[in-house]
């Protein structure tokens, strides 16, 4: 495992995910602005990760300011605040770091000094970035749970949820990590996970890294392995869980989900709680970004379509409850009906003195 972001005093250091598996390529961000553009642009993304990044951005905001007091620079932090919330819409885990980094700023006094706001404004991110460490690695326990140890498991995966997109670890990737440490998998399937490559790029990269044995499968692959009964889990991330449980996720999770019914086969997703969104009923409520249609008709920069044509590109699509087998979080598997068992398992994080959207 590694990070792929460190913090050293008012400098975030992030992997510029663009250039991977060919290059690694580090950027550094000493501003809001570069921070916030960082997100904008995927050198940064994975839900998780965005989150962590936007609360290191909001630490170097009030490092960089000119100020003495907290009265001083709150319209100025706020400011802010505002710019990072702008920078992607449909990963909930941005808006659940940015209201815990203002949840510690509506503390401040009038009169505290800067130091002391950037102190505990730092110490709330890092505390966020070692929290999602820590969660990811009791995901991956949880989906460990899942395996019957009757036989080894052939375990298909789509977009990138690991180091990548995560502090550390990951969240479907650390599950498909904690199985491989466990000598509990036969296979395992990587989506390229078409426009992006996510699947391609960088789950690719991480795996190799690791070790752990995988096959690069075409995303249109996914349906005839299930066919051929070799797939027995898909295991997937979140960027947003509405109150009911319909899963936002990367453009294709929800195909998978279809054919994992038509198949049966069964279809997990891993996620932390603050990937929840109880004030969002249900998945017609989730917004999905659309992005450039570069994405579609271009390859690593090279033309591959006829230019001026119409182009569509969501970035995500949603995925019912109905079609969920369980969602693997840090307190456990979450199984149907999720209305009940999220609102319960939330209930739990708030009697625990955790931070819950």
């Amino acid at each position: 495992m590694f990070s792929a972001m460190r913090y050293e005093t008012g400098r975030l250091h992030l992997i510029d995910q663009r250039f991977l598996p060919l290059e690694e390529r580090w950027l550094v961000c000493a501003d809001l602005e570069t921070v916030a553009v960082a997100i904008e642009t995927m050198v940064v993304r994975g839900a998780p990760a965005i989150g962590c990044t936007a609360a290191f951005g909001l630490a170097i905001h009030a490092r960089n300011a000119q100020f003495q007091y907290w009265k001083d620079f709150r319209i100025n932090f706020y400011a802010g605040y505002d710019r990072l919330q702008r920078t992607r819409p449909t990963a909930v885990n941005l808006f659940y770091a940015l209201k815990k980094m203002s949840a510690e700023a509506e503390l401040f006094d009038d009169a505290l000094s800067k130091d002391e706001c950037v102190r505990r404004l730092e110490t709330v991110a890092v505390a966020l970035f070692d929290d999602d460490i820590n969660t990811c690695r009791q995901i991956g326990q949880h989906g460990l749970s899942l395996w019957s140890e009757s036989r080894k498991l052939r375990v298909l995966t789509h977009c990138n949820t690991g180091s990548l997109a995560t502090a550390g670890y990951g969240t479907a990737l650390g599950i498909i990590r904690s199985l491989h440490q466990a000598g509990a998998l036969e296979a395992v399937y990587v989506d390229e996970t078409r426009p992006y490559m996510q699947g391609t790029r960088l789950t690719s990269y991480e795996l190799k890294a690791d070790g752990i044995p995988f096959e690069l499968i075409c995303d249109s692959s996914a349906a005839y392995l299930m066919s051929q009964g070799k797939v027995d889990w898909v295991v997937v991330g979140a960027d947003r869980i509405a109150a009911n449980g319909d899963t936002a996720n990367k453009i294709g999770t929800y195909s998978l989900a279809v054919n994992c019914q038509y198949h049966n086969v069964a279809f997990y997703v891993a996620a932390p709680l603050a990937t929840f969104d109880p004030s969002t009923a249900s998945g017609k409520d989730i917004p999905v970004e659309m992005r450039t249609p570069d994405e579609i008709t271009k390859l690593f920069g090279q033309q591959v379509a006829p230019s001026g044509i119409a182009c569509l590109n969501p970035s995500f699509d949603v995925t019912p409850a109905s079609l969920i087998t369980g969602i693997v979080t840090e307190l456990g598997v979450l199984r149907p009906p999720f209305t009940d068992s999220i609102a319960a398992a939330l209930n739990v994080q708030r009697a625990e003195g955790g931070f819950c959207p």
